[in-house]
């Protein structure tokens, strides 16, 4: 799968992940398969990424909001995550 798929791919397993039908387990290894996207990013893309699915299996641990993990911040930054590799892709 070329690297546009692949973000595709993330984009629709979000969508599912905010409709509750794909779990943040299953969202969280999805994402960490999608190597032709990352290895078409700049590293700091992989870095933020990386921080953004810890911070997601951890706020998975809890049932409602906290403190230190909103469930819909992380989703929200994930989203911007997709929004900007998309843009960094058509760059490329």
């Amino acid at each position: 799968m070329n690297p546009q798929h692949q973000l595709d791919s993330l984009h629709t397993a979000l969508q599912q992940l905010r409709g509750g039908t794909l779990s943040a387990a299953a969202f969280s290894q999805l994402a960490s398969q999608q190597q032709a996207l990352t290895d078409a990013l700049p590293g700091r893309f992989n870095e933020v990424l990386s921080q953004l699915l810890n911070g997601l299996e951890s706020s998975a641990l809890f049932t409602e909001e906290s403190c230190s993990f909103s469930q819909t911040e992380l989703l929200d930054s994930l989203q911007l995550w997709i929004d900007k590799a998309g843009l960094q892709l058509q760059k490329s």
